[in-house]
């Protein structure tokens, strides 16, 4: 069984007889000596749709389960749900909007490496590449003599994300977006 400190983003963990898959989570290191790290985590209990918190020490062991990842494709919206198929057996994965709307401001048509986590062989999250390419919709016009250290600027994506990038980038540029961070990495080529 892992440590508190060894899970990560999208694992999933028994506790108390749920399977919670871990959406994000914190780390605070008390003051004072010899203070373990504390990792609190938010959770979706996977059961209920209902969101959890749990803290823990980093030496703490969680029970982690067995999952599975299949490589899809976004393929289109039905309603509320999307839809993902997979890039080798064609079947399909149903997401409601809201169960992976952070996801969502990363992907469009075009991006690949998109992952669908697979817990007892039913979709639970999904799994976004480290970065995507995405081509900015809107910002304010570039800086002619801008340099790459210089101030930033707020630019919007077709998808809703906006993130800060260098002056020097305009309307229409094609970027890198680092999706755990949301942060600006570099024009894509």
């Amino acid at each position: 069984m892992p440590k508190a400190s060894d899970i990560k983003k999208g694992f999933a963990v028994t506790l108390n007889g749920k399977i919670l898959l871990v959406k994000d989570f914190d780390i605070t290191t008390p003051g004072g000596r010899g203070g373990a790290k504390i990792y609190k985590f938010r959770f979706k209990d996977l059961a209920t749709g209902g969101k959890v918190e749990e803290a823990f020490k980093s030496d703490e062991l969680l029970e982690t389960v067995e999952m599975t990842k299949r490589n899809v494709m976004f393929s289109y919206i039905d309603g509320d749900e999307y839809v993902f198929m997979d890039n080798e057996d064609y079947s399909q994965y149903n997401f409601n909007g809201d169960d992976i709307k952070d996801e969502l401001l990363f992907i469009n048509e075009d991006i690949l490496g998109i992952q669908v986590v697979l817990i007892n062989d039913k979709p639970a999250g999904i799994e976004l590449p480290a970065s995507v390419e995405m081509i900015i919709e809107e910002t304010d016009p570039s800086i002619k003599g801008a340099s790459a250290s210089a101030r930033s600027k707020p630019a919007r994506f077709a998808t809703g994300l906006t993130v800060q990038v260098p002056e020097y980038i305009s309307t229409g540029d094609k970027v890198k977006i680092n999706t755990t961070e949301s942060k600006y990495m570099s024009r894509a080529d």
